[in-house]
């Protein structure tokens, strides 16, 4: 499959939202990601349910929401709700995580997991058939604008290995640090979807950083 680009919401202009969905819904973007934080599992705070109704009513593209926070399972039903295609939570915050895996499939959207850049990908191997992605933070979670770890590369060539020797189809998404520079490097170690924020938001033309990201 041809790649996927999912520019992070968390780096747009909150003060022209809709002016911002509407970039993205005119772009040639695949996904609109969605990073909720809750200022415990992560030291930040980005944006709630009431922005998220609002961005949910506008979008045109299928929402990919990553939960940085703890207790994911308390929110998955309102997710479902306003149409989520896809959350991923974090590995660290599911004592249970099969079963919070099995009740986001139950809800009717994708499920995915996510890694730390501290996390080995070998945490996965029992969950890695009941996913549909995983989420390689190339940061550290809760801040845009990072620069990216390099040791992320070498991470998602040993997650491309276990999911194709393992027959999988499961998706490998990266975020944290990506760019123009480094799409290309990305993509030859085996991601399949690309999160940026800062770099497509805060350009002077997104909409053509959105094709350069694509092609």
């Amino acid at each position: 499959m041809n790649h996927l680009v999912a520019p992070s919401l968390l780096a747009a202009d909150f003060g022209k939202l809709n002016d911002e969905i509407d970039m993205i819904n005119r772009s040639e973007a695949d996904w609109l990601h969605l990073d909720m934080m809750d200022g415990v599992f992560v030291p930040n705070l980005s944006f709630g349910f009431p922005v998220l109704e609002a961005v949910s009513k506008r979008v045109q593209k299928p929402m990919d929401a990553h939960l940085m926070m703890v207790h994911p399972e308390m929110y998955l039903e309102r997710l479902a709700g306003l149409g989520i295609y896809h959350v991923t939570v974090h590995y660290e915050t599911c004592p249970h995580l099969h079963r919070t895996v099995q009740q986001i499939k139950e809800l009717g959207m994708k499920a995915g997991v996510t890694l730390n850049p501290h996390n080995p990908v070998h945490l996965l191997e029992e969950i890695l058939p009941e996913v549909d992605m995983v989420l390689i933070m190339s940061v550290n979670p809760g801040y845009g604008g990072q620069h990216f770890i390099p040791q992320t590369y070498e991470k998602i060539r040993k997650l491309r290995s276990i999911i194709e020797k393992a027959g999988l189809q499961t998706l490998i998404e990266v975020d944290g640090g990506v760019d123009l520079e480094n799409k290309n490097d990305l993509l030859k170690a085996g991601v399949d979807v690309l999160v940026t924020g800062v770099t497509v938001f805060h350009s002077p033309n997104p909409l053509e950083t959105i094709r350069k990201l694509k092609t």
